[in-house]
This record gives structure tokens, C-alpha cells and sequence, in this order.
């Protein structure tokens, strides 16, 4: 029998589902990751995580990808009343692996994890994300801070720090994370080693 009739199709995006799933290698989540940041419309976009889906958290573990752990961490830090209480929305939750994380403390809190790069969700939707967190409650976001993400970082943190000056919320932290995820290509690793870097944003809305 065929390779071709032992897996099921692959799709535009890179994403093999069916039998292939199990030999799932570094090399095949280089080319999905890679895919995820591709200019698409938003049909496009919404049929490629569909393919994933099976696969994301198989794929993520292979990735070594660290965020959803350290940012349930960095929240727990400064967050310590009235969790059972706490609404939370997790922007682009993927499969769910920051809330697995989050509600071990619950919180009252807006997540947006591994989005904010090129090719994936604008920053323009900062607004939004403030707009809907209570008064008072904590905005978190991640970005990349590989080589080809620093255009949209620095566009990001441009938006940032402009809500931060209009008083629409104040800067709680800012973690660098040095060993981010592993680097899909090896230009954007960091030096001496095979991961990238990224950044952890906390910020408190104003009361006011």
C-alpha cells in the first residue's frame, strides 16, 4: 500500500492528520509553525487551525513551547485573592493550554498567548482586550522575540506603552523569557543555543 494511503491528505498549510500523526517529527512542526504566520484570510486561517487541531498539543510538546506554564505562573505572582471567583477569557486559546494552566489559580484576568506575532492576530486588538477587562483586573499577553517578529514586537510594544501613557492601564511586568520555545530555523535561534526568546506583558487596567 501507498505512504499516500496510509495518511490522509495533506492540506495547503502543512498539517498531516490520519496515520502520520504518531510519527510526528521536529521537521513537520517546523512547516505547520512556520504556516501559522502566513498572510490568509480569515477563512484560511480558520481551516488551518481546524486541521491542527488534532495535532496542536503533540505539536507543542515537541516545540517545548513554555508560555501557557509561565504565564499561569506570572499571574499567580501578583494575583492572590478571590480566585474561585475570577471570570477569564483567553483570546485565541487554541486547544486550551494556558486555561489547563489558569484555572489551577483562576483569576480575573484577559490571556492572549502565543497570537500576537506576524501573520496572526494585529495588535491593533489591544483596545479590545482593555475594553473588555473588568476595572481594575489584568491584561497578559505574550509575544516572540525571534528575528522575524521584531517588526510587529516593536509595533506592539509601541501600542503598549501609548495605552500605558494615556492612563488606560500601568505596567506590572515584563518578563524577557530566554529559552521561549524551540526556534523552527536555525537563523532564528539565539546565539549558543536552539531556542528563542519572548516577552510576558502584564498590565493592570485602570480603575478610573
Amino acid at each position: 500500500m501507498s505512504e499516500a494511503m496510509d495518511r490522509t491528505e495533506e492540506c495547503c498549510f502543512g498539517v498531516t492528520t490520519g496515520m502520520a500523526a504518531n510519527q510526528r517529527t521536529f521537521t513537520d512542526v517546523q512547516r505547520t509553525v512556520l504556516s501559522a504566520h502566513k498572510e490568509s484570510t480569515t477563512e484560511d486561517k480558520m481551516s488551518f487551525y481546524d486541521s491542527w487541531s488534532e495535532l496542536y498539543e503533540q505539536d507543542m510538546i515537541i516545540l517545548d513551547y513554555r508560555a501557557p506554564v509561565m504565564v499561569a505562573e506570572s499571574l499567580a505572582a501578583v494575583i492572590h485573592e478571590d480566585r474561585d471567583k475570577a471570570l477569564v477569557l483567553d483570546v485565541a486559546c487554541g486547544t486550551g493550554l494556558v486555561a489547563k494552566q489558569v484555572v489551577n489559580y483562576s483569576y480575573d484576568v484577559v490571556v492572549i498567548v502565543g497570537a500576537l506575532s506576524g501573520g496572526q492576530v494585529p495588535f491593533a486588538i489591544l483596545p479590545e482586550l482593555h475594553r473588555v477587562t473588568k476595572p481594575g483586573g489584568f491584561v497578559c499577553m505574550t509575544t516572540r522575540s525571534n528575528t522575524s517578529n521584531q517588526l510587529y514586537k516593536k509595533q506592539l510594544q509601541a501600542v503598549i506603552e501609548q495605552m500605558e501613557q494615556n492612563g488606560l492601564w500601568e505596567r506590572i511586568t515584563v518578563q524577557e523569557i530566554e529559552h521561549w520555545e524551540k526556534a523552527i530555523a536555525e537563523c532564528e535561534a539565539e546565539q549558543g543555543s536552539t531556542y528563542i526568546s519572548g516577552t510576558i506583558y502584564l498590565y493592570r487596567k485602570s480603575r478610573n
